[in-house]
């Protein structure tokens, strides 16, 4: 089956290591792209690059401000993500306390 396009969804937008790091970037303060140049390093046209599919799939919001356009991730749009992965959050807490009573029976013994 081939895959979808990274425009699709936000589950395939997010599959790109370097679109994660600008919406955690973005997560608690509105940015210009030259800052997210600086901050992380990348080249200005790959980050633009990222920015239209983050905005294409409505996890980052942009608005100008004179010459400038300043983005943000969008929460809302972040919340199907962040419930998705909390399924494996219980999954893991449940693995690590079956860890730590193991590890504890072991110390009995």
């Amino acid at each position: 089956m081939a895959r979808a396009s990274t425009t699709s969804d936000a589950f395939n937008a997010v599959a790109e290591p370097r679109r994660r790091e600008i919406l955690s970037f973005l997560a608690f303060d509105e940015r210009p792209v030259g800052d997210i140049v600086t901050a992380l390093g990348f080249e200005q046209p790959s980050v633009s690059k990222h920015l239209r599919v983050l905005r294409d799939v409505g996890l980052v919001t942009a608005r100008r401000e004179g010459r400038n356009m300043l983005y943000r991730t969008e929460a809302q749009a972040i919340r199907p993500l962040h419930e998705w992965a909390r399924t494996f959050e219980r999954l893991w807490r449940h693995q690590l306390l079956k860890l730590k009573e193991r590890a504890e029976k072991d110390n009995r013994q």
